[in-house]
């Protein structure tokens, strides 16, 4: 027993000491493997190397190998580490722990274990199959962590075509610099990962694949009146919900409504003379706006054109700070939009009047400076202040204002909900539209990139925190630099360290959530993801949980925090528009198209079986028909006869009223969608599929995924073979109505 006790102590260590040569020469040494004993048998520990006192030729060699490597093996390349080893060698060289057949091109990590000596040797078995003993100091899970950012620092970099950047280019330049990706400022022949656009999804027709940071009619859907009229129906549906959005009317259509109601307003109570806002439907910065106190003060021509604006209910009481006014400029991803995922920058900017706030009166309603919070138009105020300091001059940091009330006592976290709760409601509002114009210029099958976007929410305060949503930016301003007069009218360009920290921040970790190296988080996650609404919640993103390369672990934390679907409970039931807009969608047919034609609102009716005596489809042709022109003289911009998505939900609202009279207008449309969704859902597995539209083209079949519906799947319906004179003279009823041209502002 002693004898092999020395014998043992001898060859440990003479393999402490060929592991010292080995870390000082860094020399490989080959060596044989050893023919096992009869004797031996399998360890049942694969993370050690065990040696007993009692015999020596018994003794068994285990390593603990890494995880997936990633380079390939071979077809025998088979780990054997826990197979035993019946002797030791005697020349001092490291035992490898292959049995038979060669790990050549795996790494394993082992630990030496003597019985009774109370001794560990940690060490590495290389590709060759030597074992080399590391560092006492260094841990196995920084040996690993080293090994990963090798494998990392290989990936090919992330490419970001910038030729369209525009105004956002400085800021994008140093995100991508500190991401350390590869910037192609004028193009690429070759696909790229990522393309910037400045302005529109449309600024580079030519994109198949890789990523765009717009979607298809987001500009559209975001003007002034298109945007009031997506709140206008969720607040049909949702009045208490939907209260942060100002009461609007859209000229010049609703001037006589507006100007009625103001009358009856100031006829009822003397004392009562409020004060609204005028808004230019394409404006920008601030220009063309302004206040009025009575309907004839109204400016409703542009020359001999009628001028597209939005009127609404001027916030008398907003919240002060300095005595000034000032709103917030926050930053919100659309990730993606199916499934729906909103993250929010949690720093923002605000941006402060240069003028003290007084209530509206008929002296100062043309004090821009006091009542507008426009960055573009106080900067040429002589009272504004650039300041290199986050919570000082007229555009400070979100942050610090909410320090500031924090001091106060204000609830921050009360605040900072109801804040998110508004930028969700925002985006579910407008996303069906989004939907309809997304499937128009990217249909199923075709081939086309994916899309993403920074959008920019104008928010007021109010005196009593409650946050009012003014406008969404569907291209918000990410320059980093500010003018600064230099002589009497000229202006230059300066940087802006406030603007910096916030948009460098907002652009590159939009860029690490879109980085098409990383994994997306299954169903599953997500859903695991989506659970209470908790005050103050810090929200783990996607990114973080994800394996970070070499060079983000230098980065800060991500400064986008995710929203949507973490919230999913406690908004998905607002998303009923959406599934309206899924049906919509199905009934299209043809690819690119945007309306609904009046053989498939038929098909439509018939295959949901909502006709019957008291309806019939002569009454289901004349409702189509009003819906529709009227409609056709309001959507200024359509360039396609037929029935919108905004005209469908007017003539769904009409169909669910009539058939559930009894119920108010949230059960209707919940119950309408129901029966509609269950005689699709029968239908489904019954139906051809063949063209629904007015051409006779064959359809794709669309995937729609309807809310809360168990099978999201719906193909598309039969068509109705009808001559197509009726679809002719149907159209003929519509053609005196021209509709004008499609006008970008």
């Amino acid at each position: 027993m002693s004898d092999h006790y020395v014998k043992v102590k001898v060859q440990l260590e003479q393999m402490k000491s060929c592991n010292e040569d080995a870390e000082k020469k860094a020399v490989d040494t080959k060596e044989q493997l050893p023919v096992p004993s009869p004797l031996a048998s399998v360890s049942p520990d694969p993370s050690s190397i065990t040696t007993t006192g009692r015999d020596a030729s018994n003794t068994s060699i285990t390593c603990k190998h890494r995880g997936k490597s990633r380079s390939k093996l071979g077809k025998d390349d088979k780990n054997s580490c826990g197979k035993h080893i019946s002797d030791l060698p005697s020349h001092g060289s490291v035992v490898s722990a292959h049995a038979g057949r060669n790990l050549n091109r795996l790494e394993h990590e082992g630990t030496l274990r003597v019985k009774g000596t109370g001794k560990i040797l940690q060490g590495k078995s290389e590709t060759n199959g030597n074992y080399v003993s590391i560092h006492p100091s260094k841990n196995i899970q920084e040996a690993r962590r080293e090994d990963g950012m090798k494998l990392t620092r290989k990936r090919r970099p992330v490419t970001v075509d910038t030729a369209k950047a525009k105004t956002s280019l400085e800021a994008l330049k140093l995100s991508i610099k500190q991401l350390k990706w590869k910037e192609f400022p004028l193009g690429r022949r070759a696909a790229c990962d990522i393309y910037w656009h400045g302005v529109s999804f449309h600024d580079n027709e030519n994109i198949v694949s890789g990523q765009v940071n717009k979607f298809p009619g987001m500009i559209e859907m975001l003007r002034k009146i298109n945007l009031s009229r997506a709140m206008r129906t969720m607040q049909e549906l949702f009045p208490e919900e939907y209260d942060f959005y100002p009461r609007s009317w859209i000229l010049p259509e609703e001037y006589q409504q507006f100007a009625t109601q103001i009358r009856m307003v100031k006829e009822n109570d003397a004392t009562v003379n409020p004060t609204f806002i005028v808004k230019p439907d394409g404006g920008s910065q601030g220009d063309g706006i302004y206040l009025i106190r009575d309907p004839s003060d109204l400016k409703l021509m542009v020359g001999s054109q009628a001028k597209q604006a939005v009127v609404q209910e001027y916030i008398h009481k907003p919240l002060l700070i300095d005595k000034l006014k000032f709103d917030i400029r926050l930053y919100v991803l659309i990730k993606s939009m199916e499934p729906l995922e909103i993250y929010i920058a949690k720093e923002g900017l605000t941006r402060f009047c240069t003028e003290p706030y007084q209530e509206p009166s008929q002296k100062n309603l043309s004090h821009v400076f006091m009542h507008l919070t426009n960055y573009s138009l106080n900067v040429h105020s002589g009272n504004f202040v650039h300041s290199d300091s986050q919570s000082t001059g007229s555009k400070r940091t979100l942050s610090s204002v909410l320090y500031r009330l924090a001091a106060k006592g204000v609830d921050i976290k009360k605040v900072w909900s109801d804040i998110i709760a508004l930028v969700i409601k925002t985006v579910i509002a407008v996303v069906p539209e989004l939907k309809v114009y997304y499937q128009a210029d990217i249909p199923p099958g075709k081939p086309g990139p994916t899309c993403f976007q920074i959008l920019g929410f104008d928010i007021l305060l109010m005196k009593n925190l409650k946050p009012v949503l003014l406008e969404v930016n569907s291209n918000p301003s990410m320059r980093i630099e500010h003018e600064q007069e230099v002589a009497p009218g000229v202006f230059e360009y300066v940087p802006s360290p406030v603007d910096e920290q916030v948009k460098v921040g907002v652009i590159r970790d939009t860029l690490r959530l879109m980085d098409p190296g990383h994994k997306k988080p299954s169903i599953q996650s997500s859903q695991q993801r989506a659970g209470g609404f908790e005050h103050g919640e810090e929200i783990p993103m996607e990114a973080e949980t994800q394996e970070r390369t070499a060079d983000e672990g230098a980065l800060p934390s991500l400064c986008l925090k995710q929203v949507y679907p973490k919230y999913t409970k406690q908004f998905n039931y607002l998303r009923l528009v959406e599934r309206i807009a899924a049906l919509f969608i199905r009934f299209l047919g043809v690819k690119g198209n945007m309306r609904l034609g009046p053989t498939a609102f038929r098909t439509f009716i018939r295959t949901c079986k909502l006709s019957n005596s008291n309806f019939t489809m002569a009454s289901v042709d004349i409702l189509y028909i009003d819906i529709t022109r009227r409609w056709s003289g309001v959507m200024h911009d359509s360039k396609e006869a037929g029935m919108g998505l905004q005209a469908f939900v007017e003539a769904f609202f009409y169909l669910a009223g009539r058939r559930f009279k009894s119920l108010a207008l949230k059960e209707q449309v919940v119950s309408l969608l129901e029966l509609c969704e269950v005689q699709l859902e029968s239908q489904s597995g019954v139906e051809d599929r063949r063209s629904v539209s007015c051409s006779r083209a064959h359809p794709r079949a669309i995937k729609t995924q309807t809310l809360g519906l168990s099978n999201p799947q719906l193909t598309s319906p039969a068509p109705l073979r009808r001559a197509a004179s009726q679809d002719y003279r149907l159209h003929q009823r519509l053609k005196p109505r021209a509709l004008r041209a499609n006008v970008e502002n």
